[in-house]
């Protein structure tokens, strides 16, 4: 009878097992701030392209980890998958960011649909595929999408933005056609992460990036109900399979949202206190907090970042803690800053 192996470190953690130190990963660990990335990266024509091509994006998912030693790989593609799935068109102007087709009226909305799906994102399947294969035993994969509001935001603003005032102009304006669109891109984002599952993600993560330009009613109805609904659809399918939400920016309502979204963590963001968090959010459950070291800080001293991470780590004593960033790693960050991150942690005692 062959041994029993240990369980991967992140997804006890995310299992709501107090692990000290913490597995470790960081939102966008793979990009701009490493030169082998940026490589890689000058011989594709476009964004896109690096995404659906399973070679190149198994080898820029592959490359932190070979690098620092993380606990989690997470795969490399973008939110707007989706969208340009559903028919969208999406592209990405070079130092300005993402396009898209704006839906505003019924017969944008008219002009997408799920029946090409899992065929337009069969590349993507394939690299989480690839993946599952070559990643060393004891790092978790993770899988991806953006939530419903974050999609139908860039959507239907067409382009990145402070406010998304487009997006909340039409949800006030025209709340019936906003929940169809809403509706849409539940079901899309629960069909994209279930393919990832099924190619071997072991953990997926929504990211909510604007949800914080919302009033917490309509938080609650574009932002929380949905995820409710997309995690209530994976734990019918796969229960083994944890979820991991960030709703970037909504501040006090992380409260609320751990109430109503029954995830297994939520990810914070940089101005949220681990302590208030660890107090208040779910408190005696088997919740895990995801952060939330601010990115900025890895650009600083590295002593100082370091105590800063120590801070953070010592904030969540006795609760379940996967140490990360409160947003992405900025494409600035010195590599030998992470590196240090990653060194202190996984020999820290705190």
């Amino acid at each position: 009878m062959e041994p029993t192996l240990p369980e991967k470190p992140l997804l006890a953690a995310l299992r709501g097992e107090v692990r000290r130190p913490p597995p470790l990963w960081l939102m966008r660990q793979a990009g701009r701030y490493l030169p082998e990335y940026r490589a890689v990266r000058a011989g594709v024509r476009g964004f896109l392209e690096l995404c659906y091509t399973p070679d190149l994006a198994v080898e820029v998912t592959l490359q932190p980890i070979r690098r620092f030693g993380f606990d989690a790989a997470i795969l490399f593609s973008d939110i707007l998958v989706v969208p340009d799935a559903l028919g969208a068109e999406v592209t990405f102007v070079e130092g300005e960011g993402p396009r898209l087709s704006t839906v505003r009226e019924p017969c944008h909305l008219d002009r997408l649909g799920m029946d090409r799906q899992r065929e337009h994102l069969a590349p993507v399947y394939e690299t989480v595929r690839r993946l599952s294969r070559e990643l060393p035993r004891e790092v978790t994969l993770i899988g991806f999408s953006g939530a419903p509001w974050t999609l139908a935001a860039y959507m239907v603003e067409g382009q990145g933005s402070r406010e998304y005032a487009a997006a909340r102009r039409l949800a006030r304006r025209e709340p019936a056609f906003f929940a169809r669109l809403i509706q849409l891109l539940t079901a899309a984002v629960e069909e994209h992460l279930a393919a990832q599952i099924e190619a071997g993600a072991e953990a997926v993560q929504l990211f909510d990036s604007w949800a914080g330009v919302l009033p917490e009613e309509e938080c609650e109805r574009w932002c929380m109900a949905p995820v409710r609904t997309i995690v209530a659809g994976l734990r019918r399918r796969f229960p083994q399979v944890p979820v991991i939400a960030f709703p970037r920016g909504i501040g006090a309502s992380y409260e609320r949202y751990a109430e109503l979204v029954p995830t297994e963590a939520l990810a914070l963001d940089t101005t949220v206190p681990m302590g208030w968090a660890a107090r208040s959010l779910r408190p005696g459950g088997s919740l895990c907090l995801q952060g939330n070291l601010d990115p900025l800080a890895l650009l600083g001293p590295i002593p100082a970042m370091l105590a800063e991470a120590d801070r953070i780590v010592a904030s969540a004593q006795g609760r379940a803690l996967v140490f990360n960033l409160g947003h992405g790693v900025l494409p600035e960050t010195p590599p030998e800053a992470v590196a240090a991150l990653a060194t202190h942690l996984k020999s820290s005692a705190i």
